[in-house]
């Protein structure tokens, strides 16, 4: 496994031309390149190409945080045999003694809780045929008897289609607030017609997994998917003395502040929401993915069974097939950059709104996880392309589908 890491602390601030970039990624291709041509240099040249490329993906990391996108961040590339590739830029804090970002340190994934929690969570419940994709919700919250909300199905929750529309949840008793402002949605669209991304989708999903099981989905996550696949760094509500390890996010005042989850609604329903407020590492989301790869196996072990794992993914179309959804995943949206230009058609994963991304592509056995510190919120666009070019760097590295030149001009392109 190549694997870097950066021992100088993060500089913040001072944009770079965006054309650098890709000057200083043909650079390493080109000289590879050169070599290539040269027949006794030819496995060199091999290694040369990818260490040169891995370079670019190190590279990416230290424009973004030169940029002020970010302070830190982490890099894994992997397969179904695990991690192939681990960078890491950055450390916790500003201070000289403060720890390096590592494969370990863990995140405020933010929305990757839709798809590391409660789309697995809702999966095993589908598994023990405890719920059905097309159960009503007034099933299991009869508060929405009477209301538009009748219509909606669980299929509608996990693929955004159930025409809800985000509410403002209060700081008291918010759930039933949330169901008593679901109900009185007076929405002309209906359910399943329309995509529309909503948080209230997954609000409403992780109190689902407690009233199906008995027990709630903190508890439900840790018991049956990440105690199974040791991943020992992901849970809800961080304790507070780990809270050193924890990387920060923005706060209020934009002050960097750790342990405490990004999303207010989250924090309103005490940080255990269906939406957000999950911490991981890299490291075991890596894991997680690795799963994925492997049909529900993880180190010999079935977490879930291979039909559960496809019915996951399978794609449902929208919009006359310009949107594409999996259950809880995304796979072709407005919020699919972290797909990046190469990575087949039918590959899937999200985003966070904290600086995270993770996408799985089983057709060419790859997977991309970015986990940051991330400081511009409002430079949405340069983020994108920043998860976008690690993704297609990812493919021409590690995939079977090597550099042509049309994936060189899309490298250049400012």
């Amino acid at each position: 496994m190549l694997k870097s890491q950066s021992s100088q602390p993060p500089p913040v601030g001072g944009f770079l031309r965006p054309s650098r970039i890709y000057t200083v990624i043909r650079r390493y291709i080109v000289a590879s390149l050169f070599l290539l041509c040269t027949p006794i240099f030819a496995n060199a040249a091999d290694e040369l190409l990818d260490a040169g490329r891995a370079s670019a993906i190190d590279f990416l990391l230290e424009n973004a945080i030169k940029k002020g996108l970010i302070f830190g961040g982490v890099v894994i590339v992997g397969n179904r045999s695990g991690v192939v590739y681990s960078s890491s830029r950055g450390k916790l804090s500003a201070g000289d003694d403060s720890a390096l970002l590592s494969e370990r340190t863990r995140f405020d994934v933010a929305s990757l809780t839709k798809v590391v929690a409660t789309t697995p969570a809702v999966m095993k419940l589908l598994e023990a045929g405890l719920i059905n994709l097309m159960d009503p919700l007034t099933k299991w919250f009869p508060e929405l008897s009477g209301s538009d909300g009748e219509e909606i199905t669980v299929l509608n929750l996990l693929t955004h289609t159930s025409g809800l529309d985000d509410v403002e949840i209060p700081d008291e008793s918010p759930l039933a607030a949330t169901l008593a402002k679901a109900a009185v949605q007076n929405s002309a669209v209906v359910s399943g017609s329309r995509f529309r991304y909503a948080d209230i989708n997954f609000i409403l999903l992780g109190e689902l997994v407690k009233r199906a099981s008995g027990v709630a989905l903190d508890r439900f996550c840790r018991d049956t998917i990440y105690a199974p696949s040791a991943m020992a760094d992901t849970g809800f509500i961080p304790l507070d003395d780990m809270s050193p390890d924890i990387a920060p996010t923005v706060g209020k005042g934009g002050i960097l502040q750790a342990g405490l989850v990004q999303d207010m609604n989250s924090r309103r329903f005490g940080g255990i929401a269906g939406h957000a407020g999950l911490f991981s590492s890299a490291a075991d989301i890596s894991r997680f993915a690795t799963m994925i790869l492997n049909k529900g196996v993880y180190n010999g072990r079935e977490l879930f069974s291979e039909r559960t794992i496809n019915q996951m993914t399978a794609p449902y179309f929208y919009a006359n097939g310009r949107i594409i959804r999996g259950l809880g995943w995304d796979i072709n949206s407005p919020y699919s950059a972290p797909r990046g230009s190469y990575f087949s058609p039918m590959s899937f994963g999200h985003t966070g709104y904290s600086g995270s991304s993770l996408w799985i592509d089983p057709d060419q056995n790859l997977y991309v996880i970015l986990l940051t510190i991330r400081l511009n919120y409002n430079d949405v666009r340069h983020f994108n392309q920043l998860r976008s070019d690690l993704s297609t760097l990812a493919v021409s590295i590690f995939s079977r589908q090597r550099p042509t030149g049309d994936m060189l001009e899309d490298l250049q392109r400012p």
